[in-house]
């Protein structure tokens, strides 16, 4: 595992803890969030509190477990958290207008998560292997 896929691993556990943390926060008391994110006008793609507070807990269970796999090594972890990655990276550009600074962080963390994961070779084998029968 090289140094970018390690970090990869390291944020996405990080994001998905604070994520599921967010997601639990809203699901337990409205009234915090609804202080802080307000109204957010006429809003093309706005979701209920408890939508996002769900979207944020499932999304958030999801990421971390990936970077959890990641940071032991499994396979098929990198492709899962491409995927992950890129669905965070959706539901916080849906997620902006609420929180914009933290928004615009996760989505630079994401998109860093996605490059570290997909240049990602393993050193011990060939470009060609995957075409080669054993």
């Amino acid at each position: 595992m090289t140094g970018g896929v390690l970090f990869a691993g390291i944020l996405m556990l990080c994001q998905g803890v604070v994520a599921a943390l967010e997601g639990i926060a809203a699901l337990a008391d409205g009234d915090v969030y609804g202080d802080v994110y307000g109204d957010v006008g006429g809003y093309l793609y706005r979701i209920s509190l408890t939508g996002w507070g769900w979207i944020h807990l499932v999304l958030g269970v999801c990421v971390a477990v990936t970077g959890a796999a990641l940071l032991k090594g499994a396979g098929w972890a990198r492709v899962t958290g491409i995927v992950f990655a890129s669905l965070n990276l959706f539901a916080h550009f849906l997620f902006l207008p609420y929180a914009p600074l933290w928004s615009v962080i996760v989505i630079g963390l994401d998109i860093f998560v996605i490059w570290a994961l997909a240049a990602y070779r393993d050193p011990g084998r060939a470009p060609g292997d995957a075409l080669r029968r054993p």
